[in-house]
């Protein structure tokens, strides 16, 4: 049975974090909000959680996944460096839709990173999914709350046209905005690489760079 959390009048938001959290301590699946559309969130850790999400969506194991933080605190455990463009393009973008892709730790799951050694983190800018990365202390996965190949949710209804049964609660933060999901940028050598443009264009990224 899939849970609805929902911050009210007799639910508020510190109660619902909070249970929020547990679920995710004991190697749940949980849809929450993003600035973007709504992610899958499960312990970065926890290996039998993170291949729930592959079984969940039925993605294949050759895809990585990326990670959702609530500060750069947690940046020291998951990557190895940080080149100076990525620091700045950090600095500047984050919290926001820009996932910088680096080299991963060796306490990030391979299943993560899809064997490649790099990890994609991002801090998100929407308010309930950067609350809920804070308050679990640590990284959560970010990949869409859908099937793989299904259409990208706005809301936890559908969220739980497609995922009801499968996940163990949804995050319900009203409507997200939509649009293209985060952007992707490669920050692992000096020249930061675009992998897939989203909602920050690459020529935003690359003026603020030449500027720099």
């Amino acid at each position: 049975m899939t849970r609805i959390l929902k911050i009210g009048p007799d639910h508020p938001q510190e109660t619902i974090l909070r249970d929020a959290v547990c679920i995710l301590r004991e190697g749940g699946v949980i849809a929450y909000p993003t600035e973007t559309f709504y992610g899958l969130g499960v312990d970065a850790g926890n290996e039998q959680a993170i291949e729930k999400i592959f079984r969940i969506k039925g993605r294949e194991f050759r895809n990585p996944i990326a990670l959702i933080i609530g500060d750069e605190k947690p940046l020291k455990g998951l990557i190895d460096e940080i080149t100076p463009a990525g620091l700045m393009l950090a600095g500047q973008f984050w919290p926001g839709p820009l996932t910088l892709v680096m080299k991963a730790s060796e306490r990030v799951s391979p299943r993560l990173t899809a064997g490649s050694g790099k990890v994609g983190i991002r801090v998100s800018s929407h308010p309930l999914a950067q609350a809920l990365a804070t308050a679990f202390g640590g990284a959560i996965t970010a990949t869409s709350a859908n099937l793989s190949g299904g259409p990208e949710c706005l809301d936890a209804a559908q969220v739980l046209e497609q995922l009801k049964g499968r996940i163990d609660a949804v995050l319900d933060g009203g409507a997200t905005l939509g649009g293209r999901g985060s952007t992707f940028l490669d920050v692992t050598a000096d020249a930061p690489v675009l992998l897939r443009e989203g909602a920050v264009p690459e020529k935003l990224i690359r003026s603020y760079l030449e500027k720099r």
